[in-house]
Protein backbone atom coordinates (compact mmCIF):
# COMPACT_ATOMS: atom_id res chain seq x y z
CA UNK A 1 0.00 0.00 0.00
CA UNK A 2 1.46 3.50 -0.84
CA UNK A 3 1.80 6.04 1.17
CA UNK A 4 -0.61 8.31 -0.23
CA UNK A 5 -3.20 5.57 -0.19
CA UNK A 6 -2.73 5.00 3.51
CA UNK A 7 -2.80 9.00 4.15
CA UNK A 8 -5.89 9.14 2.24
CA UNK A 9 -9.76 7.94 2.83
CA UNK A 10 -10.16 4.77 1.91
CA UNK A 11 -8.93 1.97 3.46
CA UNK A 12 -7.26 -0.60 1.93
CA UNK A 13 -5.90 -4.47 2.54
CA UNK A 14 -2.47 -4.47 1.76
CA UNK A 15 -2.43 -8.47 0.92
CA UNK A 16 -5.51 -7.80 -1.67
CA UNK A 17 -4.69 -4.10 -2.75
CA UNK A 18 -8.80 -4.05 -1.97
CA UNK A 19 -11.11 -0.93 -1.23
CA UNK A 20 -13.32 -1.42 1.71
CA UNK A 21 -15.42 1.28 0.30
CA UNK A 22 -16.18 -0.42 -3.08
CA UNK A 23 -17.25 -3.77 -2.28
CA UNK A 24 -20.73 -4.99 -0.89
CA UNK A 25 -19.04 -7.98 0.71
CA UNK A 26 -15.53 -8.19 2.74
CA UNK A 27 -14.17 -11.44 3.79
CA UNK A 28 -11.27 -11.21 6.11
CA UNK A 29 -9.06 -13.60 7.93
CA UNK A 30 -8.54 -12.90 11.53
CA UNK A 31 -6.56 -13.87 13.99
CA UNK A 32 -6.36 -13.65 18.12
CA UNK A 33 -3.75 -14.41 20.59
CA UNK A 34 -4.03 -14.61 24.04
CA UNK A 35 -1.19 -14.39 26.32
CA UNK A 36 -1.72 -15.08 29.73
CA UNK A 37 -0.08 -15.70 33.26
CA UNK A 38 -0.71 -19.20 32.70
CA UNK A 39 -1.61 -20.14 29.53
CA UNK A 40 -1.19 -18.91 26.20
CA UNK A 41 -3.41 -19.57 22.86
CA UNK A 42 -4.67 -18.68 19.53
CA UNK A 43 -7.31 -18.75 17.07
CA UNK A 44 -7.92 -18.51 13.60
CA UNK A 45 -11.51 -17.06 12.17
CA UNK A 46 -13.00 -16.31 8.31
CA UNK A 47 -15.28 -13.19 9.02
CA UNK A 48 -17.89 -12.21 6.40
CA UNK A 49 -18.53 -9.00 6.42
CA UNK A 50 -21.97 -7.16 4.39
CA UNK A 51 -22.47 -3.46 3.59
CA UNK A 52 -25.26 -1.87 5.44
CA UNK A 53 -25.43 1.90 4.11
CA UNK A 54 -22.48 3.04 4.73
CA UNK A 55 -21.64 0.60 7.72
CA UNK A 56 -19.74 -3.49 7.12
CA UNK A 57 -21.80 -5.34 9.78
CA UNK A 58 -20.45 -9.33 10.26
CA UNK A 59 -22.87 -11.76 8.63
CA UNK A 60 -20.91 -15.16 8.81
CA UNK A 61 -17.97 -16.22 11.01
CA UNK A 62 -16.02 -19.78 11.03
CA UNK A 63 -13.89 -21.00 13.09
CA UNK A 64 -10.47 -21.91 10.90
CA UNK A 65 -8.05 -22.90 13.24
CA UNK A 66 -7.95 -23.35 17.25
CA UNK A 67 -4.17 -24.00 19.04
CA UNK A 68 -3.53 -26.05 21.59
CA UNK A 69 -3.07 -24.43 24.84
CA UNK A 70 0.73 -23.88 26.03
CA UNK A 71 1.53 -23.16 29.32
CA UNK A 72 3.21 -19.64 29.13
CA UNK A 73 6.40 -20.20 28.74
CA UNK A 74 9.35 -18.48 31.41
CA UNK A 75 12.41 -17.10 30.64
CA UNK A 76 12.90 -15.94 34.36
CA UNK A 77 10.57 -14.93 37.39
CA UNK A 78 9.62 -11.57 35.73
CA UNK A 79 10.26 -12.56 32.06
CA UNK A 80 8.67 -14.24 29.42
CA UNK A 81 9.95 -16.43 26.99
CA UNK A 82 9.85 -14.56 24.01
CA UNK A 83 11.48 -16.94 21.86
CA UNK A 84 9.76 -20.06 23.05
CA UNK A 85 6.47 -18.19 22.66
CA UNK A 86 7.10 -16.82 19.21
CA UNK A 87 8.32 -20.16 17.84
CA UNK A 88 4.90 -21.48 19.25
CA UNK A 89 2.82 -19.06 17.43
CA UNK A 90 4.84 -19.67 14.50
CA UNK A 91 3.74 -23.30 14.68
CA UNK A 92 0.34 -22.71 14.78
CA UNK A 93 -0.11 -20.08 11.79
CA UNK A 94 1.43 -23.40 10.10
CA UNK A 95 -0.87 -25.67 11.35
CA UNK A 96 -3.60 -23.13 9.96
CA UNK A 97 -2.37 -23.20 6.77
CA UNK A 98 -1.91 -19.67 6.99
CA UNK A 99 1.17 -16.93 6.40
CA UNK A 100 1.15 -13.62 8.66
CA UNK A 101 0.69 -11.81 5.15
CA UNK A 102 -2.51 -13.56 4.77
CA UNK A 103 -4.23 -12.21 7.76
CA UNK A 104 -6.25 -8.85 7.77
CA UNK A 105 -7.10 -8.45 11.23
CA UNK A 106 -6.51 -9.50 14.71
CA UNK A 107 -6.40 -8.98 18.72
CA UNK A 108 -3.49 -9.29 20.88
CA UNK A 109 -4.29 -9.51 24.53
CA UNK A 110 -1.94 -10.05 27.45
CA UNK A 111 -3.78 -10.81 30.37
CA UNK A 112 -3.52 -11.81 34.36
CA UNK A 113 -0.07 -11.80 36.16
CA UNK A 114 1.65 -11.54 32.08
CA UNK A 115 0.76 -8.17 32.06
CA UNK A 116 2.87 -7.41 34.77
CA UNK A 117 5.90 -9.14 33.59
CA UNK A 118 8.76 -7.16 32.75
CA UNK A 119 8.77 -7.21 29.04
CA UNK A 120 5.12 -7.71 28.45
CA UNK A 121 4.98 -4.75 26.57
CA UNK A 122 8.02 -5.68 24.56
CA UNK A 123 6.18 -8.91 23.81
CA UNK A 124 3.05 -7.57 22.36
CA UNK A 125 5.28 -5.32 19.97
CA UNK A 126 7.21 -8.06 19.25
CA UNK A 127 4.11 -9.92 17.54
CA UNK A 128 2.03 -6.89 16.74
CA UNK A 129 5.31 -5.50 14.40
CA UNK A 130 4.39 -8.82 12.04
CA UNK A 131 1.60 -6.50 10.70
CA UNK A 132 0.42 -3.06 10.77
CA UNK A 133 -3.53 -4.39 11.13
CA UNK A 134 -3.20 -5.83 15.02
CA UNK A 135 -5.21 -4.31 17.94
CA UNK A 136 -3.04 -4.36 20.83
CA UNK A 137 -4.95 -4.87 24.58
CA UNK A 138 -3.02 -4.79 27.33
CA UNK A 139 -5.57 -5.99 29.77
CA UNK A 140 -5.26 -5.23 33.23
CA UNK A 141 -7.85 -6.09 35.88
CA UNK A 142 -10.78 -4.10 35.12
CA UNK A 143 -10.97 -4.89 31.18
CA UNK A 144 -10.13 -8.60 31.36
CA UNK A 145 -12.72 -8.82 34.29
CA UNK A 146 -15.08 -6.81 31.71
CA UNK A 147 -14.00 -9.00 28.51
CA UNK A 148 -14.54 -12.21 30.88
CA UNK A 149 -18.32 -11.09 31.89
CA UNK A 150 -19.20 -10.35 28.32
CA UNK A 151 -17.28 -13.71 26.61
CA UNK A 152 -19.04 -16.03 29.13
CA UNK A 153 -22.06 -14.48 28.43
CA UNK A 154 -22.98 -13.20 31.76
CA UNK A 155 -24.06 -9.66 30.41
CA UNK A 156 -26.49 -10.84 27.49
CA UNK A 157 -27.92 -13.83 30.51
CA UNK A 158 -28.83 -10.95 32.78
CA UNK A 159 -31.25 -9.66 30.71
CA UNK A 160 -33.19 -12.25 31.15
CA UNK A 161 -32.38 -13.86 34.04
CA UNK A 162 -31.99 -11.52 36.82
CA UNK A 163 -28.66 -10.52 38.39
CA UNK A 164 -26.13 -12.45 37.19
CA UNK A 165 -22.59 -12.94 38.88
CA UNK A 166 -19.83 -14.59 36.00
CA UNK A 167 -16.34 -15.46 38.32
CA UNK A 168 -13.62 -15.69 36.08
CA UNK A 169 -10.60 -18.34 37.68
CA UNK A 170 -7.66 -17.86 35.81
CA UNK A 171 -4.07 -18.92 36.33
CA UNK A 172 -3.14 -15.68 38.84
CA UNK A 173 -6.56 -13.95 39.68
CA UNK A 174 -9.97 -14.45 39.78
CA UNK A 175 -12.06 -12.01 38.16
CA UNK A 176 -16.20 -11.03 39.57
CA UNK A 177 -18.47 -9.30 37.72
CA UNK A 178 -22.04 -8.46 38.66
CA UNK A 179 -24.39 -7.88 36.29
CA UNK A 180 -28.08 -6.48 35.51
CA UNK A 181 -30.32 -6.02 32.88
CA UNK A 182 -27.70 -6.21 30.53
CA UNK A 183 -25.12 -4.28 32.15
CA UNK A 184 -22.02 -4.74 34.45
CA UNK A 185 -23.12 -2.78 37.51
CA UNK A 186 -20.06 -3.76 39.81
CA UNK A 187 -16.91 -5.48 39.03
CA UNK A 188 -13.64 -6.92 40.93
CA UNK A 189 -10.56 -9.11 41.06
CA UNK A 190 -8.74 -10.65 43.82
CA UNK A 191 -5.36 -12.61 44.12
CA UNK A 192 -6.61 -16.21 43.90
CA UNK A 193 -5.64 -18.49 40.76
CA UNK A 194 -5.05 -21.77 39.56
CA UNK A 195 -1.58 -21.16 39.17
CA UNK A 196 -0.25 -19.39 42.47
CA UNK A 197 1.28 -22.97 43.13
CA UNK A 198 2.39 -24.90 40.54
CA UNK A 199 4.06 -28.93 40.28
CA UNK A 200 5.52 -31.10 38.37
CA UNK A 201 4.87 -34.61 37.53
CA UNK A 202 6.58 -35.83 40.88
CA UNK A 203 4.62 -33.07 42.37
CA UNK A 204 7.76 -30.65 43.47
CA UNK A 205 6.38 -27.37 43.67
CA UNK A 206 7.96 -25.68 40.44
CA UNK A 207 6.51 -21.95 41.02
CA UNK A 208 4.88 -19.86 43.79
CA UNK A 209 3.39 -16.33 42.94
CA UNK A 210 3.27 -14.04 46.20
CA UNK A 211 -0.64 -15.31 46.84
CA UNK A 212 0.55 -18.76 46.96
CA UNK A 213 2.62 -18.18 50.45
CA UNK A 214 -0.09 -16.18 51.30
CA UNK A 215 -2.73 -19.13 51.21
CA UNK A 216 -0.04 -21.82 52.15
CA UNK A 217 0.59 -20.17 55.54
CA UNK A 218 -3.09 -19.67 55.74
CA UNK A 219 -3.47 -23.43 55.48
CA UNK A 220 -0.47 -23.95 58.16
CA UNK A 221 1.77 -25.70 55.42
CA UNK A 222 5.15 -24.54 54.29
CA UNK A 223 6.28 -24.55 50.89
CA UNK A 224 9.41 -23.79 48.99
CA UNK A 225 10.40 -24.25 45.51
CA UNK A 226 11.39 -27.73 44.71
CA UNK A 227 9.40 -29.08 48.06
CA UNK A 228 7.12 -31.93 47.48
CA UNK A 229 3.48 -30.69 47.78
CA UNK A 230 1.45 -33.80 49.11
CA UNK A 231 -2.01 -34.42 47.47
CA UNK A 232 -3.76 -33.32 51.03
CA UNK A 233 -1.49 -30.36 51.24
CA UNK A 234 -2.62 -29.45 47.91
CA UNK A 235 -6.45 -29.35 48.91
CA UNK A 236 -6.00 -27.60 52.02
CA UNK A 237 -4.71 -24.85 50.18
CA UNK A 238 -7.39 -24.99 47.67
CA UNK A 239 -9.97 -25.35 50.42
CA UNK A 240 -8.39 -22.16 52.47
CA UNK A 241 -8.36 -20.58 48.80
CA UNK A 242 -12.22 -20.67 48.24
CA UNK A 243 -13.03 -19.57 51.67
CA UNK A 244 -11.85 -16.36 50.52
CA UNK A 245 -13.09 -15.92 47.55
CA UNK A 246 -16.40 -17.21 48.23
CA UNK A 247 -16.49 -13.91 51.27
CA UNK A 248 -15.52 -11.89 47.99
CA UNK A 249 -18.44 -13.13 45.66
CA UNK A 250 -20.56 -12.24 48.59
CA UNK A 251 -19.39 -8.78 49.04
CA UNK A 252 -19.92 -6.24 51.19
CA UNK A 253 -17.99 -6.48 54.95
CA UNK A 254 -15.18 -8.86 55.03
CA UNK A 255 -11.88 -9.87 57.08
CA UNK A 256 -9.10 -7.41 56.31
CA UNK A 257 -7.28 -10.23 54.90
CA UNK A 258 -9.28 -10.49 52.25
CA UNK A 259 -9.75 -7.17 51.17
CA UNK A 260 -6.26 -6.74 51.17
CA UNK A 261 -5.97 -9.46 48.51
CA UNK A 262 -8.57 -7.37 45.99
CA UNK A 263 -6.72 -6.14 43.02
CA UNK A 264 -9.89 -3.89 42.37
CA UNK A 265 -12.11 -2.73 45.04
CA UNK A 266 -14.58 -5.31 46.55
CA UNK A 267 -17.67 -5.72 45.87
CA UNK A 268 -20.50 -4.20 47.60
CA UNK A 269 -23.27 -5.32 49.63
CA UNK A 270 -26.36 -6.51 48.16
CA UNK A 271 -28.68 -9.34 47.69
CA UNK A 272 -27.52 -12.37 46.35
CA UNK A 273 -27.00 -13.13 42.26
CA UNK A 274 -29.95 -15.11 40.90
CA UNK A 275 -27.36 -17.18 38.98
CA UNK A 276 -23.75 -18.05 38.84
CA UNK A 277 -21.37 -18.79 35.85
CA UNK A 278 -18.18 -19.91 36.60
CA UNK A 279 -15.44 -18.98 33.37
CA UNK A 280 -11.62 -19.20 33.00
CA UNK A 281 -9.41 -22.38 33.12
CA UNK A 282 -11.10 -23.78 36.65
CA UNK A 283 -14.68 -24.02 35.04
CA UNK A 284 -13.46 -26.81 32.53
CA UNK A 285 -12.59 -28.92 36.07
CA UNK A 286 -16.23 -27.25 37.23
CA UNK A 287 -17.73 -28.47 34.72
CA UNK A 288 -16.40 -31.82 34.22
CA UNK A 289 -15.17 -31.03 30.48
CA UNK A 290 -11.00 -31.00 31.45
CA UNK A 291 -9.42 -33.94 30.69
CA UNK A 292 -5.92 -32.64 31.02
CA UNK A 293 -3.90 -32.36 34.07
CA UNK A 294 -2.02 -28.94 34.62
CA UNK A 295 -0.30 -29.95 37.77
CA UNK A 296 -1.82 -27.02 39.53
CA UNK A 297 -4.61 -26.11 42.01
CA UNK A 298 -7.41 -26.24 39.04
CA UNK A 299 -9.22 -29.32 39.60
CA UNK A 300 -9.17 -28.88 43.33
CA UNK A 301 -10.07 -25.71 43.73
CA UNK A 302 -13.26 -26.55 41.26
CA UNK A 303 -14.13 -29.29 44.10
CA UNK A 304 -14.58 -27.23 46.90
CA UNK A 305 -15.88 -24.41 45.03
CA UNK A 306 -18.94 -26.82 43.54
CA UNK A 307 -19.10 -27.99 46.73
CA UNK A 308 -19.70 -24.17 48.31
CA UNK A 309 -22.09 -23.24 45.63
CA UNK A 310 -24.25 -26.06 46.04
CA UNK A 311 -25.29 -24.33 49.60
CA UNK A 312 -25.43 -21.16 48.46
CA UNK A 313 -29.05 -19.77 47.13
CA UNK A 314 -28.08 -18.66 43.58
CA UNK A 315 -28.43 -21.19 40.58
CA UNK A 316 -25.02 -22.84 39.33
CA UNK A 317 -25.24 -22.24 34.80
CA UNK A 318 -22.98 -22.68 32.47
CA UNK A 319 -21.89 -20.58 30.97
CA UNK A 320 -22.08 -19.69 27.09
CA UNK A 321 -18.02 -18.94 26.14
CA UNK A 322 -15.31 -19.11 28.00
CA UNK A 323 -12.82 -16.34 28.06
CA UNK A 324 -11.57 -18.01 24.60
CA UNK A 325 -14.77 -16.48 23.16
CA UNK A 326 -13.06 -12.88 23.36
CA UNK A 327 -10.13 -13.66 20.98
CA UNK A 328 -12.04 -16.98 18.30
CA UNK A 329 -12.26 -14.70 15.92
CA UNK A 330 -10.35 -11.46 17.76
CA UNK A 331 -11.82 -8.73 15.86
CA UNK A 332 -14.22 -7.89 13.05
CA UNK A 333 -13.64 -4.32 10.83
CA UNK A 334 -16.48 -1.93 10.11
CA UNK A 335 -16.35 1.03 7.85
CA UNK A 336 -18.50 4.16 8.82
CA UNK A 337 -18.32 7.71 7.58
CA UNK A 338 -18.35 10.69 9.25
CA UNK A 339 -20.19 14.04 7.48
CA UNK A 340 -19.64 17.26 7.44
CA UNK A 341 -21.04 18.49 10.86
CA UNK A 342 -17.15 17.89 11.77
CA UNK A 343 -14.58 19.67 13.94
CA UNK A 344 -11.19 19.06 13.48
CA UNK A 345 -7.94 20.96 14.48
CA UNK A 346 -5.39 21.29 13.78
CA UNK A 347 -6.19 19.22 10.71
CA UNK A 348 -2.21 17.58 10.47
CA UNK A 349 -3.48 15.84 13.54
CA UNK A 350 -5.32 13.27 11.29
CA UNK A 351 -4.94 10.32 10.95
CA UNK A 352 -5.39 8.53 14.09
CA UNK A 353 -5.09 4.87 14.94
CA UNK A 354 -5.97 2.03 17.56
CA UNK A 355 -7.88 4.53 19.96
CA UNK A 356 -9.91 2.75 22.40
CA UNK A 357 -13.25 3.85 22.83
CA UNK A 358 -15.60 3.69 25.93
CA UNK A 359 -19.09 4.61 25.91
CA UNK A 360 -20.02 6.63 29.20
CA UNK A 361 -23.39 6.00 30.91
CA UNK A 362 -24.58 9.62 30.24
CA UNK A 363 -27.67 11.59 30.89
CA UNK A 364 -28.57 14.08 28.42
CA UNK A 365 -31.33 15.68 30.67
CA UNK A 366 -33.13 19.01 30.28
CA UNK A 367 -30.07 20.36 32.60
CA UNK A 368 -26.68 18.39 32.14
CA UNK A 369 -24.95 17.65 35.32
CA UNK A 370 -21.02 18.60 34.51
CA UNK A 371 -19.98 16.65 37.38
CA UNK A 372 -22.45 13.79 36.38
CA UNK A 373 -21.04 13.85 32.89
CA UNK A 374 -17.30 13.68 34.32
CA UNK A 375 -17.70 10.64 36.94
CA UNK A 376 -19.52 8.82 34.37
CA UNK A 377 -16.47 9.36 31.73
CA UNK A 378 -14.33 8.03 35.11
CA UNK A 379 -15.69 5.43 35.87
CA UNK A 380 -15.79 4.10 31.93
CA UNK A 381 -11.74 4.82 32.17
CA UNK A 382 -11.41 2.79 35.07
CA UNK A 383 -13.54 0.00 33.92
CA UNK A 384 -11.29 -1.05 30.76
CA UNK A 385 -8.23 0.21 32.58
CA UNK A 386 -7.73 3.32 30.94
CA UNK A 387 -7.24 5.74 33.77
CA UNK A 388 -3.33 6.56 33.51
CA UNK A 389 -3.80 8.12 30.72
CA UNK A 390 -1.13 6.81 28.54
CA UNK A 391 -2.93 6.56 25.63
CA UNK A 392 -5.74 8.85 23.72
CA UNK A 393 -9.41 7.66 24.08
CA UNK A 394 -12.25 8.12 21.92
CA UNK A 395 -15.67 8.78 24.21
CA UNK A 396 -19.11 8.07 22.21
CA UNK A 397 -21.96 9.95 23.19
CA UNK A 398 -25.63 9.81 21.77
CA UNK A 399 -26.76 13.57 22.08
CA UNK A 400 -30.35 13.75 23.11
CA UNK A 401 -32.08 17.30 23.50
CA UNK A 402 -31.30 20.84 22.34
CA UNK A 403 -28.08 21.89 22.16
CA UNK A 404 -28.21 25.44 23.99
CA UNK A 405 -25.56 27.20 25.21
CA UNK A 406 -25.79 26.05 28.92
CA UNK A 407 -26.31 22.23 28.12
CA UNK A 408 -23.21 22.29 25.48
CA UNK A 409 -21.16 23.70 28.09
CA UNK A 410 -22.34 21.45 30.86
CA UNK A 411 -21.19 18.28 28.50
CA UNK A 412 -18.29 19.48 27.36
CA UNK A 413 -16.56 20.62 30.72
CA UNK A 414 -17.69 17.58 32.43
CA UNK A 415 -15.84 15.24 29.52
CA UNK A 416 -12.61 17.39 30.04
CA UNK A 417 -12.85 16.82 33.55
CA UNK A 418 -13.53 13.42 33.31
CA UNK A 419 -10.76 13.02 30.48
CA UNK A 420 -8.14 14.89 32.48
CA UNK A 421 -5.65 12.39 32.52
CA UNK A 422 -5.32 11.58 29.15
CA UNK A 423 -5.17 15.49 28.33
CA UNK A 424 -2.52 16.06 30.61
CA UNK A 425 -0.36 13.80 28.93
CA UNK A 426 -0.98 15.51 25.62
CA UNK A 427 -3.24 13.48 23.97
CA UNK A 428 -6.22 14.84 22.00
CA UNK A 429 -9.58 15.20 23.22
CA UNK A 430 -11.32 12.66 20.50
CA UNK A 431 -15.47 12.79 20.65
CA UNK A 432 -17.48 10.69 18.67
CA UNK A 433 -21.56 11.24 18.62
CA UNK A 434 -24.28 8.90 16.72
CA UNK A 435 -26.72 12.18 15.63
CA UNK A 436 -25.35 15.70 13.68
CA UNK A 437 -23.69 17.69 16.33
CA UNK A 438 -20.10 17.28 16.12
CA UNK A 439 -19.29 20.72 14.41
CA UNK A 440 -21.12 22.35 17.52
CA UNK A 441 -19.24 20.41 20.07
CA UNK A 442 -16.07 20.54 18.49
CA UNK A 443 -16.44 24.37 18.57
CA UNK A 444 -17.83 24.63 21.99
CA UNK A 445 -14.42 22.66 23.37
CA UNK A 446 -11.97 24.37 21.41
CA UNK A 447 -13.32 27.95 22.04
CA UNK A 448 -14.61 27.81 25.82
CA UNK A 449 -12.90 24.85 27.15
CA UNK A 450 -9.59 25.65 25.14
CA UNK A 451 -8.53 22.54 24.31
CA UNK A 452 -5.59 23.09 21.77
CA UNK A 453 -6.18 19.19 19.91
CA UNK A 454 -9.38 17.92 19.08
CA UNK A 455 -11.24 15.46 17.14
CA UNK A 456 -15.35 15.80 17.09
CA UNK A 457 -16.58 13.62 14.63
CA UNK A 458 -20.71 12.62 14.41
CA UNK A 459 -22.96 10.22 12.63
CA UNK A 460 -21.06 6.93 13.78
CA UNK A 461 -22.04 4.37 15.49
CA UNK A 462 -19.92 2.52 18.25
CA UNK A 463 -19.78 0.42 21.40
CA UNK A 464 -17.67 -0.07 24.18
CA UNK A 465 -14.52 -2.33 23.08
CA UNK A 466 -14.35 -0.82 19.89
CA UNK A 467 -11.10 0.70 18.88
CA UNK A 468 -11.05 3.53 15.91
CA UNK A 469 -8.91 4.48 12.73
CA UNK A 470 -10.21 7.71 12.01
CA UNK A 471 -8.43 8.70 8.64
CA UNK A 472 -7.31 11.56 6.72
CA UNK A 473 -10.19 14.75 6.16
CA UNK A 474 -10.93 13.77 2.32
CA UNK A 475 -10.49 16.69 -0.13
CA UNK A 476 -13.94 16.16 -2.49
CA UNK A 477 -16.41 15.94 0.75
CA UNK A 478 -15.01 17.49 4.16
CA UNK A 479 -15.69 14.29 5.35
CA UNK A 480 -13.44 11.28 7.16
CA UNK A 481 -13.49 7.98 7.24
CA UNK A 482 -13.83 6.10 10.18
CA UNK A 483 -12.55 2.27 10.56
CA UNK A 484 -14.48 0.58 13.57
CA UNK A 485 -12.69 -2.74 14.58
CA UNK A 486 -14.87 -4.49 17.18
CA UNK A 487 -13.89 -7.50 19.62
CA UNK A 488 -16.07 -10.17 18.00
CA UNK A 489 -18.01 -12.17 20.97
CA UNK A 490 -19.30 -15.78 19.37
CA UNK A 491 -22.46 -16.95 19.77
CA UNK A 492 -23.45 -20.14 21.79
CA UNK A 493 -21.04 -22.87 20.64
CA UNK A 494 -17.98 -21.07 18.47
CA UNK A 495 -14.89 -22.51 20.53
CA UNK A 496 -17.29 -23.52 23.37
CA UNK A 497 -15.49 -26.74 23.76
CA UNK A 498 -12.14 -25.56 23.73
CA UNK A 499 -9.88 -25.64 27.26
CA UNK A 500 -9.20 -22.15 27.96
CA UNK A 501 -7.45 -21.52 31.57
CA UNK A 502 -6.59 -17.83 31.59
Amino acid sequence: MSEEEEQGGRIFFSNVGRSMELEDEIRLTSVGIDIGSSTSHLAFSRIVLERLDTRYMVVERTLLHQSEVLLTPYAGDNEIDAEALGAFIAEQYGRAGLKPEAIDTGALILTGVAVRRRNARAIGEIFSAQTGKFVVVSAGDGLETTLAAFGSGAVARSGRSGRVMNVDIGGGTSKLALCEDGAIRHISAIDIGARVIAFDANRRITRIEEAGYYFARRAAIAIELGALLTAEDARRIAASMVDVLFEAMQGGEMRRETADLHRLPPLPAGPAPDVVTISGGVSEFLYADAEQDFSDLGSLLAVELRQRLANWSPRLERPQQGIRATVVGASQYTVQVSGSTIFVDPLDMLPVRNVPVIKPALAFDEEIDAAAIAQAVRESLARLDLSDGESAVAVCYEWDGSASYRRLDAFCRGVVDGLAPILHNGHPLILVGDGDIGGLVGMHCKQEAGIAKLVSIDGIKLDEFDFIDIGAMLETSGAVPVVIKSLVFPSLGLGHEAFDRD
